[in-house]
């Protein structure tokens, strides 16, 4: 049944200046960020290449408000991130059946896939003694953010390893907290050359999941009044108790998807015996305060990344392509129309259903091996043909970030065939 329209809907305002990168992108998207844009509280907005439907805000899109965040334009899976670790590992190994084998073996045996994926010997890191009941949902939670530490998920999340190719020297940094855009300062830097890299993405897991939940419905429900067509974008005002719940939950959840990352990379360099030899990581899916100039003036926003990567100057960050294609390793150009940021990836072409309907499992991973990739477990839902070309989407976005290095898959793994996504 559809939903009636209140009798006293809240005005929208003329929509904000927004900044758009990439060609031929879907209606869907634009009409997204176009009911985003008029939002009272929504400031300026932008739309990166790789742009495609989500809930409320799109992938892609970058949305900055005055003191009000929206569990919406953040998205289901808070903080999802991409972290790769360069490792003292030959490149030529990756050629090798027998060593593909063992380093196949160390990520079936180091993390976990599918909805629900959990250890039953807990993983242990230090997120853990944070303050975990500074809101219900994340207290309710912990026992199964404990359980689910170190694994990945499902939908288009993946482990993987691959060939780094480094053109240019990478500042090989300490690992950066979800908290900030910006990166940690330097150690040392990894020179140019090929090395053996393994590179991940998935997020905050259920709870992550379980707060989006929580709060999307809150804001829903104290912004009654909104028309249909925005009630997905419904916000929290931050000086509220629910706003600052959702705000530090949001933050507990960066912390926890760093851990996540932290626990495979660490488990998986542990199991092959290898030294780390340069760690980068970066997320999407985040809202961050953050200082830009509106209309001459510099003013604090909340600056809402919905499947975007912050991209300020000389921060780094990783792009991913699909699991037949390259992903970069980058550095941001902080240009201001794109409230610094970059895309998250390629971007999707296609629904999950079409895709199941277009290829077979079988006949992807037959594909792939003729490339000579790998592919240990993943769904037909994530064939490489569902993807933007990579390489068109980093033609579009060369004034918000540059190219520092050329990651190429040999082998992945993702949920099995048949796991609903939870992406």
């Amino acid at each position: 049944m559809a939903r009636r329209e209140p009798e006293n809907p809240i005005p929208l305002i003329d929509p904000v200046p927004i900044s758009i990168w990439g060609e031929g992108l879907e209606p869907q998207s634009l009409a997204q960020m176009e009911n985003a844009r008029r939002l009272p509280v929504a400031v300026a907005s932008a739309l990166m290449p790789d742009a495609h439907v989500g809930f409320g805000v799109p992938i892609g899109g970058v949305l900055a408000t005055r003191n009000a965040v929206i569990p919406y334009a953040v998205g289901v899976d808070i903080a999802c991130r991409m972290k790769m670790t360069v490792l003292d590992i030959p490149p030529e190994d990756l050629e090798k059946p027998h060593r593909r084998e063992k380093l196949a073996r160390a990520i079936e045996q180091e993390t976990r896939f599918g909805i629900g994926a959990r250890f039953e010997k807990p993983r242990s890191h230090e997120v853990l003694d944070e303050d975990w009941g500074i809101t219900y949902i994340t207290r309710k939670n912990k026992d199964k953010a404990r359980e689910q530490l170190g694994t990945s998920g499902s939908g288009n999340h993946f482990v993987e390893f691959g060939t780094l190719t480094v053109t240019e020297g990478i500042p090989n940094t300490e690992a950066r907290g979800a908290r900030s855009g910006e990166q940690a300062g330097n150690q040392s830097m990894l020179p140019p050359g090929v090395y053996t890299a393994l590179l991940t993405h998935s997020g905050s897991r259920g709870t992550g999941a379980a707060v989006c939940d929580t709060y999307s419905r809150l804001a829903m429900e104290l912004n009654p009044n909104l028309p249909s067509e925005v009630r997905q974008l419904a916000w929290l005002d931050l000086n509220s108790q629910a706003g600052g719940e959702y705000w530090a939950a949001m933050e507990l959840m960066g912390q926890y998807a760093a851990a996540n990352h932290a626990c495979i990379h660490k488990a998986i360099a542990k199991n092959l015996g290898v030294e780390v030899l340069a760690d980068i990581e970066n997320h999407h899916n985040f809202a961050w305060k953050e200082r830009h100039v509106i209309d001459g003036r510099e003013e604090e926003l909340v600056v809402h990344r919905k499947g975007a990567t912050p991209a300020g100057a000389g921060v780094l960050g990783i792009i991913p392509g699909s699991m037949a294609t390259p992903g970069f390793v980058v550095r941001g150009k902080g240009n201001a129309a794109s409230l610094h940021s970059a895309s998250h990836g390629a971007g999707r072409v296609m629904s999950r259903t079409a895709a199941r309907s277009q290829f077979t499992w079988s006949g992807t991973r037959k594909t792939l091996a003729e490339q000579g990739i790998t592919v240990l477990s993943a769904g037909a839902d994530e064939s490489p043909g569902v993807y933007k070309d990579i390489h068109q989407v980093m033609a579009a976005q060369q004034d918000l970030v540059e190219v520092l290095a050329r990651f190429d898959p040999r082998l992945v793994k993702m949920a099995p065939e048949g796991e609903r996504a939870e992406d």
